[in-house]
């Protein structure tokens, strides 16, 4: 497979409360994703260039989306977030390869726009310590 926009994922999912997976990608707008990687400075005074270790892997986005309260869907899987602290199941899969973690969803902000729009993000991490593997 050659070079591939994110137009149309195969799948965007994330576990309900209750641990149901619910595919969710059609009220996501956006997201973004990051699985940065700590490093520890371990330069000595005998170098002239930095020198670093490669320490622990983190997961770490943003889902972003527009208000659908129906069952099953982005409403209904993250409105309890302010009152569970439950790991869910983040699931992404774009090009016939994918990326699943547990996560915690730290905050689920609904907005109202002055031109009407009501939309949400929904920042997430790392829970488990799991390493993020593409498969």
């Amino acid at each position: 497979m050659a070079k591939q926009s994110g137009i149309g994922m195969t799948a965007l999912s994330v576990d309900d409360a209750a641990g149901t997976v619910r595919d969710i990608r059609n009220d996501i707008t956006n997201f973004d994703f990051a699985t940065p990687r700590a490093t520890q400075d371990v330069t000595g005074v005998d170098k002239s260039a930095m020198e670093r270790l490669l320490l622990l892997a983190d997961f770490s986005g943003t889902l972003t989306g527009v208000f659908n309260p129906a069952v099953g869907r982005a409403h209904d899987v993250l409105k309890t977030v302010p009152s569970t602290s439950v790991a869910r199941t983040v699931s992404m899969t774009v090009g016939g390869v994918s990326l699943n973690n547990e996560c915690l969803i730290t905050d689920y902000s609904l907005k109202r726009a002055t031109s009407g729009e009501l939309t949400f993000d929904a920042p997430f991490a790392l829970a488990d310590g799991t390493v993020p593997t593409w498969s």
